[in-house]
């Protein structure tokens, strides 16, 4: 009897070539995801590592005057942003605002990001009159134009950072506690809840424990998207004299200062809003690529702008 010993055969060639996976759409997405990355986080850093060690640069004191350097242009005298109106460095008053306009912005996504988290969480994951009774509320909140409302509150309780900051978490929660709630629908519904359950674990500790932490994380990217939104509407509330009374230097008062000089002197608004726009479109790119990476949050865009 003869024994037929087989030869194993070579593996076949694949037909996708390197090029067909450069071109494809997961690897454009990769790539487009980390460009974005590398670029939000390069213009967001720009504006705010020297807000925050503005105490520590050598720049001039913000709140000091000399009416003999009014409005001097850039790279003046070493003033690398010019002077304002009342010969103030404008450099110096735009980093300082800047710590006043972040410090609200951090505030209010932290205290909407805890709100939005909790009363989402509970709406999905209890359900019943507790979802209905969330859920009715946030699209009442919703349906409320943003800045009349804002301005609303600030007009009653007065225009302190404490109130602005809880006026602009109340303004943002919902559209975290609209992720959140679908996030907890779905992960309620995975055999480890239920596992939990025959364990003895309580519904508040499996919330807790083992449902929040798996949508922590697709929340947050939510909640860093909402910092510039934040940013945003402190500066338009202190262009339109709602925001934190002087002494406080905020970068919507400074353009508000100086929009009376735009003909003659440009900086004095181009600057600080060029300081915005660079903050608002880095974090924006920054969230964006983070999101393109998180494939939950792909399935469920809820924000203002999808309405």
């Amino acid at each position: 009897m003869s024994v037929v010993i087989e030869r194993p055969t070579e593996p076949r060639p694949s037909a996708v070539t390197p090029k067909d996976v450069a071109r494809s759409a997961a690897t454009r997405r990769s790539r487009d995801s980390r460009m974005k990355i590398w670029i939000g986080s390069i213009c967001a850093l720009l504006v705010i590592l020297p807000v925050a060690f503005a105490r520590v640069l050598p720049i001039p004191d913000p709140d000091v005057t000399n009416l003999g350097d009014r409005r001097l242009a850039p790279f003046t005298d070493g003033h690398l942003f010019g002077t304002d109106q009342l010969g103030r460095d404008l450099l110096a008053r735009v980093l300082y605002g800047g710590q006043v306009s972040l410090t609200i912005g951090i505030l209010a996504v932290v205290v909407s990001g805890l709100i939005g988290l909790i009363l989402g969480a509970l709406a999905g994951y209890v359900g019943g009159w507790v979802d209905a009774a969330i859920s009715r509320l946030l699209e009442a909140q919703m349906s409320l134009p943003l800045l009349m409302m804002l301005l609303l509150v600030v007009a009653l309780f007065g225009p302190s950072i404490p109130v602005i900051t809880f006026v602009i978490a109340i303004a943002q929660w919902p559209e975290i506690a609209r992720l959140t709630r679908s996030l907890v629908l779905v992960e309620r519904e995975k055999p480890y809840v239920a596992a939990a359950k025959v364990l003895g674990l309580g519904s508040v500790a499996t919330l807790m424990r083992h449902v929040i932490p798996n949508v922590i994380k697709s929340v947050s990217l939510v909640v860093l998207l909402l910092l510039a939104q934040a940013v945003l509407l402190e500066s338009a509330l202190s262009y339109l004299g709602a925001g934190p009374q002087r002494p406080f230097a905020t970068w919507g008062r400074i353009i508000s200062d100086g929009q009376d000089y735009i003909t003659t002197s440009w900086w004095l608004v181009t600057l600080p809003g060029m300081v915005i726009v660079l903050l608002v479109v880095g974090v924006n790119l920054l969230g964006d690529g983070l999101r393109d990476g998180a494939p939950k949050l792909r399935r469920f865009p809820f924000s203002r702008k999808d309405k």
